[in-house]
């Protein structure tokens, strides 16, 4: 059984930054799709960026060129850097995995974290 575990999460200011991290356990030898998903209050649940096992990524129209999602393997940690944060990124930060290793956007993932709170005031 997969775990994943969100951290990082925080109250900023219009322009910082933050780190997430998403730790993973319990990984079989089957390679994973991971990726980030946000829910701001109201709104739908939406895709952010994804890694693949090849280390390919892909990331939102939305965030592109602001956001950035990583990972080390040997830790088993994933990342998703934010810069130049804004308001509208005011969200419950999610992380998944999921065993189909192919880069996408969507909700179809099997494993899910808890989520970390990120607050962006102006």
């Amino acid at each position: 059984l997969i775990q994943l575990v969100e951290s990082g999460g925080g109250s900023v200011q219009a322009g910082g930054s933050l780190r997430l991290s998403c730790v993973v356990s319990g990984y079989t030898s089957m390679r994973y799709c991971m990726g980030w998903f946000r829910q701001a209050p109201g709104k739908e649940r939406e895709g952010v960026a994804a890694i693949v096992s090849d280390g390919s990524t892909r990331c939102a129209e939305s965030v592109k060129g602001q956001f950035t999602t990583s990972k080390d393997n040997a830790k088993n940690i994933l990342y998703l850097q934010m810069n130049s944060l804004k308001p509208e990124d005011t969200a419950v930060y999610y992380c998944a995995a999921d065993s189909w290793d192919i880069l996408r956007l969507g909700l179809d993932y099997e494993y899910w974290g808890q989520g970390t709170q990120v607050t962006v005031s102006s």
